[in-house]
């Protein structure tokens, strides 16, 4: 069961913000359950202390425009860290011929970068700006140093290591053609009639050019926090030893405060071009990650190891909260609520007898404390007094036994009551497709049942109450998904308060899983993969292949920590393994093996399977 406002696993408190909505005729309904953005029925979750995603800042509106927009195109920063080549990079096994495939292609694009701060330096009107600028273009001519200094190390030219591929051309041509003035709706430099315009080209450089720096900074910082874990040398220390050192991440600070400045006297218009600009500087860079050629083999993305006439690929999600924002029990109450008549309204002969709006809302709240209270109880009735060491999947099964009969429990009590009784199904399907969901997720399940040629299949299992629910909000293009969860019976499209009951407990999930994998057959090999967020997903991402914890449930952590479970951030994870992963080994992914990995967001799970 995914109980209403307090399940201390999956929600925060919502009871004091579900109800907040007056009663109103049904046809009114659809603007009470709306969930697009509205911060009151948006769940809190912290970010994992996760080396992947750059953290948010708990005020983005007091932040300068650089930062906003590193924040707002994170995404793309976790595909250029997950691609094979910084993934290669990172591990320290990355072959030597596709380093220095690589630096011959940074020496072209560095040479554009000096080229466009000359430009942008040009333009700025200010003796401030100017000096910044060129500080800048002298810390580009240090990066060309370090690469000389590699050449030498070879004793090769640069110049002549190899030509420049499309994707660096397309990133260095994007960058002069900015820094000329070639944006559309503005003049070039040399048709520019005032020093405001000319500002605003030197703006307009900046912004195309201070994802790169940031990014780079970011990987530096990232990749040297693994190396101190690393034992032996690392091969790649210099490459990392500058990107990770004060003085880079002080010219990246350097080059956002410039951007920062630059920007000030605007228009919403004129900052508008700056963010496209810095969205295709970040695509550009992923691009230009990914043109690198690779001759070893790779953990990322899942799918290279894939073949798809022999092997199948099974991805399994959990729904509430982890393709979510907001739980689908308070959708199912806020519908419930806002169309159940009021005390002193007569209901149709031919209707189901419904509670008042009122005799509703004291329903189920009472209902959630007492599942609240109960739930805590539950937990610590399992839990083991000591931290168990190694860990022991059957073991954890027993455990969870006892907190699938709790949930069933609690959902024969929410039947009983009645308060599910009288819902339109139009209103459920309506609430499903305006229902919002993770960053992120929707993109990659298209992405994954779209390519015919992957042979993959997504299932969601779900304690959600109705599955109406979920199929509406994955109806745009995803019909292909298969949806494992309790069902709402009808009577003329009018629930009836009672629940076709299949997926209602840990236990439950775990069943639905190994029966759908069983129904696969053994006539190829079979890899799966979960992704869930709380202690109802834990057998379920321990009998898998892979098990992704998305999210920060502190009551998933602390109940698998206690029974052994190890939790390992995704990308660390991945560094490790590609350390291990050499000719003709496998990438070893193992079923209850007692390890989960952590990401905090979709883009992770996305840049990991699929990759760009």
């Amino acid at each position: 069961m995914r109980f209403l406002f307090t399940n201390p696993i999956k929600t925060p408190l919502l009871s004091s913000i579900l109800f907040h909505f007056p009663n109103s005729p049904r046809l009114g309904l659809l603007d009470s359950v709306r969930v697009n953005s509205p911060s009151s029925l948006t769940t809190q979750r912290s970010s994992l202390s996760m080396a992947a995603i750059p953290p948010k800042s708990p005020s983005p509106e007091e932040e300068g425009l650089a930062r906003r927009l590193w924040i707002k195109f994170k995404r793309e920063s976790v595909f250029a860290m997950y691609s094979p080549f910084t993934v290669c990079l990172a591990s320290g096994n990355l072959k030597l011929e596709t380093f220095r495939h690589y630096i011959a292609q940074d020496f072209h694009f560095l040479k554009a970068f000096s080229q466009a701060y000359e430009l942008a330096e040009e333009c700025a009107d200010d003796d401030d700006a100017k000096l910044s600028i060129s500080e800048l273009r002298k810390g580009v001519l240090e990066e060309l140093k370090m690469h000389d200094s590699f050449v030498k190390e070879w004793g090769t030219d640069l110049a002549k290591m190899a030509t420049v591929n499309s994707a660096t051309v397309k990133y260095t041509e994007f960058l002069l053609a900015t820094a000329s003035g070639k944006v559309e709706g503005v003049k070039g430099p040399g048709k520019l009639a005032t020093p405001f315009e000319k500002t605003k080209v030197a703006a307009y450089t900046l912004g195309a050019m201070s994802p790169c720096m940031r990014l780079y900074a970011f990987l530096g910082k990232e990749f040297h926090a693994l190396l101190n874990a690393n034992e032996g040398n690392h091969p790649y220390t210099k490459w990392i030893d500058n990107y990770s050192s004060e003085s880079f991440q002080a010219s990246a600070l350097q080059n956002e405060d410039l951007l920062d400045k630059l920007s000030v006297s605007l228009t919403g218009e004129e900052l508008d071009i700056i963010e496209k600009l810095y969205h295709q500087a970040m695509k550009l860079e992923v691009e230009f990650f990914c043109a690198q050629p690779l001759a070893q083999p790779t953990v990322v993305p899942l799918i290279k190891g894939h073949n798809p006439a022999g092997d199948r690929l099974i991805i399994f999600s959990d729904f509430d909260l982890t393709c979510t924002i907001v739980d689908s029990s308070a959708i199912l109450a806020e519908i419930a609520i806002v169309t159940a008549p009021k005390s002193d309204q007569n209901q149709p002969e031919n209707q189901l007898g419904r509670m008042s709006s009122g005799e509703l809302r004291n329903t189920w709240g009472l209902l959630s404390k007492q599942y609240t209270e109960e739930y805590e109880q539950c937990i610590e009735s399992f839990m083991p007094s000591e931290k168990v060491e190694n860990f022991n999947y059957e073991t954890l099964h027993k455990a969870l036994e006892q907190l699938s009969h709790f949930e069933k429990r609690a959902n024969s009590r929410v039947i009983e009551s009645g308060v599910l009784k009288g819902i339109n199904l139009e209103d459920i399907k309506k609430a499903g497709e305006r229902l919002s969901l993770q960053d992120g997720c929707t993109t990659f399940f298209q992405k994954v049942v779209k390519n015919e040629n992957l042979n993959a299949n997504v299932h969601v299992l779900s304690y959600c109450w109705c599955g109406d629910l979920i199929r509406a909000s994955f109806s745009s293009g995803l019909n292909a998904l298969n949806v494992h969860a309790n069902e709402f019976t009808f009577k003329e499209s009018i629930s009836t308060g009672e629940i076709i009951e299949k997926v209602e407990s840990p236990i439950d999930k775990v069943q639905a899983f190994n029966n759908t994998l069983e129904k696969y057959g053994t006539d190829r090999k079979n890899l799966s993969v979960y992704i869930g967020d709380s202690v109802g997903d834990l057998l379920c991402l321990l009998e898998a292949d892979i098990g992704i914890v998305i999210g920060s449930s502190s009551s998933l952590r602390r109940v698998g920590s206690q029974f052994g479970v190890t939790f390992i951030p995704l990308y660390p994870g991945l560094v490790k393994k590609q350390k291990e992963y050499t000719e003709g080994s496998s990438s070893n992914w193992k079923e209850k093996s007692g390890i989960l990995y952590t990401v905090s967001s979709w883009a992770e799970v996305h840049a990991f399977i699929l990759g760009w």
